[in-house]
Formats: structure tokens, C-alpha cells, sequence
């Protein structure tokens, strides 16, 4: 995600989907003047402990209007979020409002052959909700998810009027903990768990 955002020494940078912080902290040391929103209050309020209290930090929903003014940002970036979503069409187009002409959306999803890896019966091409459950803290969660194609990603950006400047689909770190892959993933060191993309605003 850094090395896609490049250069933001002073640039506007929107972290949507913030989460605890993690990229916002990293983009602020890079010397990027970052805001960020989280559907979750819990996570704000982690990411401001985080990144302090006077961060420009707010809980908004990505599939509705956001509270930022056309135009103001140089750089969005989008880590692990948009698979949350059934609609890309309304959040792409609010993502493109906030940017300004020339700006870049950076954004990560699962790759959607990790889909296809972890449910071999299903159809790949097929737009589809699937859940899975986690343990954090010793509690139980179930999180839902959207499958979609790759061509359904890419028809989904051109549609909304960005430009693809870069895809990127790295391998996964040899020194990822096996209980973060999907099953049997460390056998195969050519597997990719993550799909990067770097569009371009017009």
C-alpha cells in the first residue's frame, strides 16, 4: 500500500476503513497530512489513541455520503475493505468525489483466488456472500464478505471513470504466521493472498 501511495510528504491522504490506525500512523511518519473514518467507533478510538487526539478522525460508512468536502484529498487509501461491501458503484463514486482531479486511489482486497481455494465447489464468476469465523481476544466473531470476479473489480473502477495505473499481486511473506493462510497456503510458496490496485482520478 505505501509503496503504491508513493510520494505524500504533505499530500491530503484519506485512510477509508481506517481500522485501529495502522496505515494512517505509517503514512503520518511518511510526513502525509492524514485523515481517516471507520464504520466502527471502536476502531476510531483506537486508531486516536493511536495517532493522537487531535487526529481528523470520524466515524462515517463507506456505502453512504462522506463528510468531506470535492476535491479534498490528494491520495485515498482503501486497505481490506471494499470486500465488506455487495455495492461498489455508490462508495468508488463517493471515493472519486473526495479526490481531487489527478489524485489516486490506492486499495487492497483478498485475492479472489483465495476464494476459490478455500471453496472449491463455488462458482468463481458469481458475485457472492460468504462468512467465516474468527477468534480475537478469546470471543468469537462471524464476518461477512463479498466474493466478487476479478473482471467485476475492474469493470467496477472503469465504470466509476478511473484509470488502472498499476495492479499488483505480491506473495505472501515466508514469515507469515501458517495460522493467518488459508489451509495448506505455506505448502505452496507461489500463493498470493492479497490483489493491490493503484486507479488514477480523472
Amino acid at each position: 500500500m505505501l509503496n503504491l501511495a508513493g510520494e505524500v510528504d504533505a499530500l491530503r491522504v484519506l485512510d477509508a476503513g481506517c481500522g485501529s490506525g495502522p496505515l494512517a500512523s505509517a503514512l503520518g511518519d511518511r510526513g502525509a497530512i492524514v485523515s481517516g473514518f471507520d464504520l466502527s467507533p471502536v476502531m476510531v478510538d483506537l486508531a486516536r489513541e493511536r495517532l493522537g487526539h487531535d487526529a481528523d478522525l470520524r466515524v462515517a460508512d463507506l456505502g453512504e455520503q462522506l463528510p468531506y468536502a470535492d476535491d479534498a484529498f490528494d491520495i485515498v487509501v482503501c486497505s481490506l475493505t471494499m470486500h465488506y461491501l455487495k455495492d461498489w458503484a455508490g462508495p468508488l463514486a463517493e471515493l472519486r468525489r473526495v479526490l481531487r482531479p489527478g489524485g489516486r486511489l490506492v486499495l487492497s482486497v483478498p485475492h479472489p483466488v483465495v476464494y476459490l481455494f478455500n471453496y472449491q465447489e463455488r462458482d468463481y464468476f458469481a458475485l457472492t456472500q460468504y462468512s467465516e469465523e474468527f477468534e480475537f481476544a478469546g470471543q468469537s466473531a462471524t464476518l461477512t464478505y463479498w466474493h466478487r470476479p476479478l473482471h467485476a473489480m475492474t469493470d467496477a473502477f472503469t465504470e466509476e471513470g478511473f484509470r488502472i495505473a498499476a495492479v499488483s499481486e505480491p506473495p505472501w511473506s515466508p514469515d507469515t504466521p501458517t495460522d493467518l493462510l488459508p489451509p495448506n497456503a505455506s505448502e505452496r510458496t507461489a500463493f498470493v493472498c492479497f490483489l493491490f490496485f493503484a486507479l488514477e482520478a480523472p
